[in-house]
């Protein structure tokens, strides 16, 4: 009953407000205003605000969110020890995922291939020369005095 009050007093109140803002001559947001102030009095008509009232106050409604809480706990629970069982942990597999790489691969926007036969991380390059220490950032450096920076 006083949910019903209450919604019904901020939708006069809110077309109250539309009203005014109409008589500024500002009708788009007049309309705009006057849609959210009917918003309430259809909530109360629909009865979605008694539902909600009648679920808060209901010690049964409570109980089943305790059960829904508690299943949800259960549930987390035995993710985190089959995760633990599994050996995946935090880096969530990620372990099995280096496998799938292969020498002589490329990257999709690459024209070289990523790693050569027969090199590994050790050895050096074979093919192409090795960058000077001052020209590893060269492209960087020309690109931020394009713009300036």
């Amino acid at each position: 009953m006083i949910a019903e009050t209450v919604c019904s007093a901020v939708s006069a109140a809110g077309l109250g407000i539309a009203v005014v803002t109409a008589y500024r001559r500002r009708f788009l947001a007049a309309a705009r205003i006057a849609a959210y102030s009917l918003v309430p009095v259809g909530l109360v008509m629909t009865g979605v605000v008694g539902w909600l009232s009648d679920t808060a106050f209901s010690p049964t409604a409570w109980a089943g969110f305790g059960v829904l809480a508690g299943a949800w706990l259960l549930f987390a629970t035995t993710r985190a020890v089959e995760r633990r069982r599994t050996g995946a942990g935090a880096d969530g597999g990620a372990a099995t995922d280096t496998g799938s790489i292969r020498p002589g691969t490329t990257a999709p926007a690459s024209s070289t291939p990523a790693l050569r036969q027969g090199q590994g991380k050790g050895q050096p390059q074979s093919q192409g020369k090795r960058p000077a220490s001052g020209d590893d950032f060269s492209d960087i450096e020309a690109i931020l005095k394009k713009h300036g920076i």
